[in-house]
C-alpha cells in the first residue's frame, strides 16, 4: 500500500512518499480503508519534535475517514465496508490505517466521507473544552486562542451555540481575524491581547480561556481571567517549557487551570471519550457546527500540507486526499 512515512525528524521535505505492508487489525480493532485523513498541529510536531512517535520509520496521521476493511478478534457491532470516522494512534497517512473500535465511529446518516474526516479530533476536543472541562455558562465570556484553526473554529461556534455573552478570539494575522468573525466570534485580537481584553470587559477580564500555545501566551491567558475564571490548556504550540501554577496565580482571584488532551484520553479513558465524542458528533448532525475543509492535498504531496500548516497561514481543516 501507499504511505507517507518519516526516517528522521526535520522540516517537511523528511516526509517521503514510500510502500509498506497492509497492516493488520488486532483484537478490538478494525482496519480501515482511508478516504481521507485530517492534518493536525500534532503531526507537524510528530515530524519536528519526535511528539509522542514511539520509533523511527514513523507513519504520522491520527484520524480518517473510510470503509471498514477488516475487523479483529473480538470486534462485535461494526461491518466490512462499513463507512466509519476513527481516531487512530499514528499511521493515517497511509491507504489502510488501524483503529481500536473504542475510536470507531459509524458515519450518521446523510455525512459524506469528507465531512467526517474533519471529526474525530477537531470536535470532540473542542466540545470538551466548551462543555465537559470548561464548563461555560450562558451569558460568560470566552476567549480562544488560535481562533482561525480547527479547533478554533468549532470552538467560537459552539461558545455561542452555548450562550456565550461575548466569544473573543486571538489570531496572528487580519486576514484570520476577518475568517474567525465569520464562525462565530463577536471580536477578534490580532498577536498581543491582554491588555485589549481588559479594555474590551471593562477591566473585568474573561470567564474562560482556551489555550493551545503555553508558555508567554499561557500566562497572558491566566492574566487576563476575571474572577473565579477558568483557563483550558490543550496544548503546547509554542514548545515551550512545561507550565506550573500554583497558589500565588490562583489564590487571588480564586481562578482555576486545567488540562486536555483527546490522544491521552484515548489513552487512559477511552469509554468517557466515546462518550464524549458521541455528544460532540450529534452538534455536527443537527448543523450547530460545520468545520469548512479549506485546503485539500493528495497523499504524496502531504509535506506541502505541512508546508501550509507550518506557515500559520491557513485557516479551517487541512485534509489528504487517499481513496476517495
Amino acid at each position: 500500500m501507499r504511505a507517507v512515512e518519516f526516517q528522521e525528524y526535520g522540516g517537511p521535505e523528511v516526509l517521503k512518499a514510500v510502500t509498506a505492508e497492509v497492516p493488520e487489525p488486532g483484537p478490538g480493532q478494525v482496519s480501515i480503508e482511508v478516504a481521507y485523513t485530517g492534518v493536525n498541529f500534532a503531526d507537524l510536531k510528530a515530524r519536528a519534535e519526535g511528539y509522542r512517535v514511539p520509533r523511527l520509520p514513523y507513519v504520522p496521521g491520527l484520524e480518517v475517514s473510510g470503509r471498514i476493511r477488516a475487523l479483529g478478534a473480538g470486534v462485535t457491532g461494526l461491518a466490512v465496508g462499513q463507512e466509519v470516522a476513527a481516531l487512530t494512534e499514528g499511521g493515517a497517512y497511509a491507504e489502510v490505517a488501524v483503529a481500536d473500535t473504542t475510536t470507531v465511529f459509524p458515519l450518521p446518516a446523510g455525512m459524506d466521507l469528507r465531512t467526517a474526516a474533519t471529526l474525530p479530533t477537531v470536535l470532540p476536543t473542542a466540545y470538551a473544552l466548551i462543555h465537559t472541562v470548561g464548563r461555560l455558562q450562558p451569558g460568560e465570556t470566552v476567549l480562544v486562542q488560535g481562533a482561525a484553526g480547527g479547533v478554533g473554529t468549532v470552538a467560537g461556534r459552539l461558545a455561542r451555540a452555548a450562550g456565550a455573552g461575548t466569544v473573543y478570539g486571538v489570531v496572528s494575522s487580519a486576514a484570520k481575524a476577518a475568517y474567525a468573525k465569520e464562525h462565530g466570534y463577536d471580536e477578534v485580537f490580532v498577536g498581543a491581547f491582554q491588555d485589549p481584553v481588559r479594555q474590551a470587559t471593562g477591566g473585568r477580564g474573561v470567564d474562560l480561556v482556551l489555550d493551545p500555545v503555553g508558555g508567554d501566551t499561557l500566562r497572558a491567558g491566566l492574566a487576563s481571567l476575571a474572577p473565579f475564571g477558568r483557563l483550558v490548556s490543550f496544548g503546547n504550540a509554542s514548545s515551550a517549557e512545561p507550565w506550573t501554577v500554583g497558589q500565588p496565580e490562583l489564590y487571588p482571584l480564586g481562578i482555576s487551570v486545567s488540562g486536555f488532551s483527546i490522544l491521552t484520553l484515548a489513552r487512559t479513558a477511552p469509554a468517557e471519550l466515546r462518550r464524549l465524542s458521541e455528544q460532540a458528533f450529534a452538534k455536527a448532525v443537527d448543523g450547530t457546527v460545520a468545520l469548512p475543509v479549506t485546503a485539500e492535498f493528495p497523499l504524496a504531496e502531504a509535506a506541502e500540507a505541512h508546508r501550509l500548516m507550518g506557515a500559520r497561514t491557513s485557516t479551517g481543516k487541512l485534509l489528504l486526499r487517499v481513496n476517495a
